[in-house]
C-alpha cells in the first residue's frame, strides 16, 4: 500500500505503541484486499462482543496508550444494572462472566469510545450522510448504513473497526468503490410485503439470493425503518451482505439501470408467498406451549416497544416478555407511560443487551417465542429455542402461554 508520510510514522510507531498496533491491522487488511491506499474516516461503529478476544484485543490496546480519534459508537453486552439484580440471571451466570463485562466496559471508557451500547445506531446515534467514509461492524448496522443512507463502508469485523476508530483510516477497497456497489442479482419479489415481519422471512432467504448484492424490485409499498433494519439484519444472518438495493427506495437505486451500472443481473431470483412460509417453518420451533417472549435483535425501536405496549395494555401475560433495546429508547419509554404499561402486564424492557450473552443462561432448555430469526439463531448455542412469529402473533402467545 501507498501510505502518506502521516500514516507511514502511525505504522512506525511515532505516534505511541496503541495506534501502530491498530495501524498494522489496517494495512495488513488492506494488502489483503489489493487496496491502494488508505482514506479517512469521519465515524465509527464497534460491534463488541463481550467475549475472550474481543476484549482481550481492546484491553491490549489500551494498554499500549490508544486513544479513538473518532469516537466510535458501540454494540451492547448485557447490563449490569439489570441482570446483577436478577436473581434467576445471577443464578445463570459466573463471577467470570460478570468480570468479562466490567473489563468490556472499562477498556472501551479507556479507548474513548461512546458508550451507547446499542446495535441500531444508524436509527438514531451515529447517522452518516450520503457517501460518508465511515467504518461500522455490527451485521445489520453496515447494509443499512450502505443501502439506507446511502455512506461507504465496508463489512468491518469489531476489531477492524476499532482499529479504524483508532487510527481514523481505513483500506480503500470494496464497498467504498463505485463500481463495486453495483447490484448484480435481481430478486423479483411476488410475496405480499404487508407488514414489517414479511422482511424478516426475505432477508432469510440468503440461501436462495445467494452471494453478491441483490436489487429487490415488486416492493411497491415503501418499508419503514423498522422493515429495512428487519431485512439486512436478517441478509447478514442468513448469508453476508455489505448492502442490498430497493428501485425506488434506496439511494443508488432510482431504477434497475442504475442499481445495475447498466449492466445485465448475473441471474434472477423470484421470491414467493410460499418461500416465505417454508422458510419461517424450516427455522422456527414447533408451535405449542411457550416458556417467554424475548423482542430486540436488533434493539427494537420506539415505535416496536409501543406496539407490544398496546397489545398488552390491561392485561396480563402468562409468561415472561422482555424487550431489549437502548438505554434511550428506555428512558422514552418510561417518560411516555409504555414502560409502565408492560411492567403491569408483566413484560419489562432491558436496556444495553444483547441476546448473545450469558445474562440469558437461565432460559436455557425453554422454549420462547420472537418476531426475529437473528434472535433465535445466536442463542441455540446456548441451548435457547425460539417459535419465530410476527410481533402480534408473539404477543398474544405471550398472554396465552401457547401459540397454534
Amino acid at each position: 500500500m501507498e501510505l502518506t508520510k502521516s500514516e507511514q510514522e502511525m505504522l512506525e510507531g511515532k505516534h505511541g505503541e496503541g495506534v501502530a498496533l491498530a495501524m498494522k491491522v489496517q494495512v495488513a487488511t488492506g494488502e489483503a484486499f489489493g487496496a491502494a491506499r488508505m482514506v479517512p474516516i469521519t465515524r465509527a461503529h464497534v460491534a463488541l462482543s463481550n467475549q475472550d478476544a474481543d476484549t482481550w484485543f481492546a484491553e491490549k490496546l489500551a494498554k499500549a496508550g490508544a486513544k479513538c480519534k473518532i469516537a466510535p459508537t458501540v454494540n451492547p453486552g448485557f447490563s449490569l444494572a439489570y441482570f446483577c439484580g436478577h436473581c434467576q440471571s445471577q443464578q445463570a451466570m459466573t463471577a467470570k462472566d460478570i468480570d468479562m463485562m466490567r473489563r468490556t466496559h472499562n477498556a472501551y471508557k479507556q479507548l474513548g469510545a461512546i458508550l451507547t451500547y446499542n446495535c441500531t445506531p444508524y436509527l438514531g446515534s451515529n447517522i452518516p450522510q450520503f457517501k460518508e467514509i465511515i467504518g461500522f461492524s455490527e451485521s445489520s448496522a453496515t447494509p443499512y448504513v450502505n443501502s439506507v443512507w446511502g455512506a461507504r463502508s465496508n463489512r468491518e469485523s469489531s476489531l477492524s473497526a476499532l482499529c479504524a476508530a483508532i487510527t481514523g483510516l481505513v483500506p480503500e477497497y470494496g464497498l467504498l468503490l463505485d463500481e463495486n456497489r453495483k447490484g448484480d442479482i435481481l430478486v423479483e419479489v411476488q410475496a405480499d410485503m404487508d407488514n414489517d415481519f414479511a422482511y424478516q422471512m426475505l432477508g432469510y432467504m440468503g440461501k436462495k439470493i445467494g452471494p453478491g448484492i441483490p436489487v429487490f424490485i415488486g416492493l411497491t409499498k415503501r418499508p419503514t425503518p423498522e422493515a429495512l433494519m428487519n431485512l439486512g439484519a436478517q441478509l447478514n444472518t442468513s448469508g453476508a451482505y455489505g448492502m442490498y438495493h430497493i428501485v425506488g427506495v434506496t439511494p443508488e437505486a432510482p431504477t434497475v439501470e442504475v442499481a445495475f451500472g447498466d449492466k445485465e443481473p448475473a441471474r434472477k431470483v423470484v421470491i414467493t408467498n410460499q418461500d416465505l412460509r417454508e422458510i419461517r417453518d424450516a427455522i422456527s420451533h414447533a408451535p405449542g406451549r411457550i416458556d417467554y417472549a424475548l423482542f430486540g435483535c436488533p434493539h427494537f425501536s420506539i415505535n416496536q416497544i409501543q406496539q407490544v405496549a398496546n397489545l398488552v395494555q390491561g392485561k396480563k401475560l402468562a409468561v415472561d416478555l422482555w424487550i431489549m433495546t437502548s438505554a434511550n429508547n428506555k428512558y422514552l419509554a418510561e417518560r411516555m407511560g409504555i414502560k409502565e404499561i408492560i411492567n403491569a402486564a408483566g413484560g419489562d424492557i432491558v436496556e444495553e443487551t444483547c441476546t448473545d450473552q450469558p445474562c440469558w443462561h437461565f432460559l436455557k432448555g425453554k422454549v420462547g417465542i420472537t418476531d426475529s430469526p437473528k434472535l433465535a439463531y445466536y442463542p441455540k448455542k446456548r441451548g435457547l429455542e425460539f417459535v419465530i412469529r410476527d410481533i402480534d402473533t408473539c404477543v398474544q402467545a405471550a398472554l396465552k402461554g401457547e401459540v397454534e
